[in-house]
């Protein structure tokens, strides 16, 4: 059991039978009345954020994931599969469970699974990627403006904005947690 006044960032927990990790929290002690914990949270399996306050005495069940290591193979149009680097087996999953982070998934990656009671539904990709850059308008001369983007398509598909002087063919570093360009490669 774990009480709201113990939440921490990534933190997972279980209320009314859903399983919900903890993004963001506040603990706030007003001068006046009682302490409350101001809590954004996300529903693991269907991705939405709620915002909500609690009392740090409520009590919750600690909701146990598990991360296994494995490396993205191929897909086949509408299934991505996976092999289990202890066990070698083939998994595949659906695109809707594995969510947005595919867009960054290139052959032969190494990423984990994240389960819940035997369940996948989502993955862990390597926090920065190194793709190359497959589309793009062509970088001129002077263009050096402060913070000036535009949009790039990566090998895998997703498109990102890329500062003006990169160009078709650059190998670039991706934070995939935000999809945000870091610098070239």
């Amino acid at each position: 059991m774990i009480s709201a006044g113990e939440f921490r960032n990534g933190i997972t927990f279980e209320m009314d039978g859903q399983v919900f990790q903890v993004v963001e929290f506040q603990h706030v002690k007003p001068g006046k009345g009682a302490a409350f914990v101001r809590t954004k949270y996300r529903n693991i399996k269907t991705g939405s954020t709620v915002e909500r306050t609690f009392n740090p005495n409520e009590k919750f069940e600690r909701a146990q994931l598990d991360r296994n290591d494995m490396t993205y193979l191929y897909n086949d149009g509408e299934l991505y599969y996976f092999m289990d680097v202890n066990t070698y087996e083939q998994l595949p999953f659906s695109a809707d469970t594995l969510g947005d982070t595919l867009k960054f998934l290139k052959e032969n990656m190494n990423c984990r699974v994240l389960l819940y009671k035997g369940e996948v539904f989502g993955i862990e990709p390597p926090i920065f990627v190194e793709l190359e850059i497959t589309e793009c308008e062509p970088g001129v001369k002077g263009d050096t403006a402060q913070n000036a983007t535009k949009t790039a398509t990566v090998e895998t598909g997703a498109t990102i904005r890329v500062p003006l002087f990169v160009n078709q063919g650059d190998r670039v570093r991706i934070d995939t947690r935000t999809g945000e360009y870091m610098e070239r490669a």
